[in-house]
């Protein structure tokens, strides 16, 4: 099984070789598009929304330090947990029937946090971050299964719109709540998005199910990964990204409330930070698909982080808009590390086991991000502690990258047979 996990991670680190996929009806492609818009839409949207009221939340609820560090540390949590039932899930229903499944859990839950409840809050955050963890590590497997031969332009498309649907949602849910007269109402309202995602997929759905194909032979163990250097290098790359990312995320409109900008203010600021990382990540994965120029892309992305947080850390609250535009870019490397996973096995079941591995572990430990800045702020009352942390892990990453990117060269001169075997 070592074997096998040693050669599923070594197949990641280049394009892949996959043989031709079989010609699909053009209404099927165009569906799967489609669906990889609307899916993208809400993967962050009901994070950011959630984040950029925050504060609003807590004053009109009501509810205590400890819940407002539980509350944005949930996300993470709940794409490590629910993660790792992927699958076992994808197995039992399929992969386009788990990934529908996931959506309605999605809708539901996002819907449930408009009810004006601490604990509607937290039930329907639960509810809807454990559906958006399966439609997290299932999403690399379906561009693998309906894109194997654009697997880079799926991606960048699935972020790009990840990263749109999360920065129109940051700059209008302050609004949009003013003008429903509550945050809950307005936290809740962006579950009509995750709806129009379940009817967006419902016809691939049906589509898979009226022409399920022979179930696929064996099945790949995830935790073997950890096992192998580079299985254990994707999944610390994907750790510290996603540690960095969702502390960012959940706390940034926060702290610039609490430095003195207005919600709406802070909302703009948020919503500028997420807009650009949407060409950010399309730089960075265009750089990185040049011969030689993975670690270029790598060292853009983690260098620009470390400047973010140090900007956010000692710069005064007027120079906000160039923390958000560093801040921004350095989420870009989002799209470097899906591109990775996509690309990675030799089948379908290998690339969800990896994807299990590195999201679900990854998750786990970047929970500590959040939800110890929020514990670290109610106990000092202060952002210093928080953010000079927050700079350490930024400045690791630079090294996680560089020894995530020197492992792509070993696999070529020590087992090229490994990656022609994938062909």
């Amino acid at each position: 099984m070592v074997s096998m996990a040693s050669s599923t991670v070594a197949s990641a680190v280049p394009e892949t070789v996959l043989s031709p996929p079989a010609p699909r009806p053009r209404g099927v492609v165009i569906a799967g598009v489609v669906a990889i818009v609307l899916i993208g839409l809400n993967l962050r949207a009901g994070i950011t929304g959630a984040a950029a009221l925050l504060h609003d939340l807590q004053a009109v609820l009501g509810y205590g330090p400890l819940v407002a560090a539980v509350i944005p540390s949930i996300p993470t949590l709940c794409f490590a947990v629910a993660g790792t039932a992927t699958s076992w899930l994808t197995r039992q229903l399929g992969l386009e029937k788990a990934i529908l499944l996931s959506l309605v859990m999605l809708a539901a839950g996002l819907l449930l946090r408009g009810i004006p409840s601490t604990g509607m809050l937290l039930a329907g955050t639960v509810v809807g971050m454990s559906g958006l963890a399966v439609c997290n590590v299932a999403m690399p497997s379906f561009i693998r299964v309906h894109f194997a031969d654009r697997t880079s332009l799926m991606t960048a498309l699935y972020t790009l719109t990840m990263t749109t649907g999360a920065t129109v949602v940051a700059v209008l849910i302050v609004p949009v709540a003013q003008q429903l007269g509550s945050p809950s109402a307005g936290v809740g309202s962006i579950g009509v998005l995750a709806l129009c995602a379940c009817l967006g997929f419902l016809p691939i759905a049906l589509h898979a199910h009226r022409n399920a194909p022979a179930a696929e032979a064996g099945r790949v163990s995830p935790w073997p990964l950890l096992l192998t250097r580079a299985g254990l290098l994707i999944t610390a790359g994907f750790t510290v990204q996603a540690l960095l990312a969702y502390s960012v995320m959940s706390w940034f409109p926060y702290m610039l409330v609490t430095l003195g900008l207005t919600a709406a203010e802070s909302g703009v600021m948020f919503g500028l930070m997420q807009l650009v990382s949407v060409p950010a990540g399309m730089v960075l994965v265009a750089v990185a698909s040049r011969s030689g120029m993975r670690r270029t892309a790598f060292y853009l992305a983690t260098v620009t982080m470390a400047a973010g947080v140090l900007a956010m850390l000692v710069l005064p609250v007027a120079w906000a808009p160039l923390t958000a535009v560093l801040l921004g870019f350095g989420l870009g490397i989002f799209p470097l590390v899906m591109v990775m996973i996509s690309r990675s096995g030799r089948t379908t079941a290998e690339t969800t086991a990896l994807s299990t591995v590195a999201q679900s572990a990854g998750y786990l430990l970047a929970t500590l991000g959040p939800f110890g800045m929020g514990l670290l702020h109610s106990a000092t009352g202060s952002w210093t502690l928080p953010l000079s942390l927050l700079l350490a892990v930024a400045l690791g990453q630079i090294i996680v990258g560089h020894l995530l990117t020197a492992q792509h060269k070993a696999p070529q001169a020590a087992g090229k047979s490994v990656v022609e075997g994938t062909s």
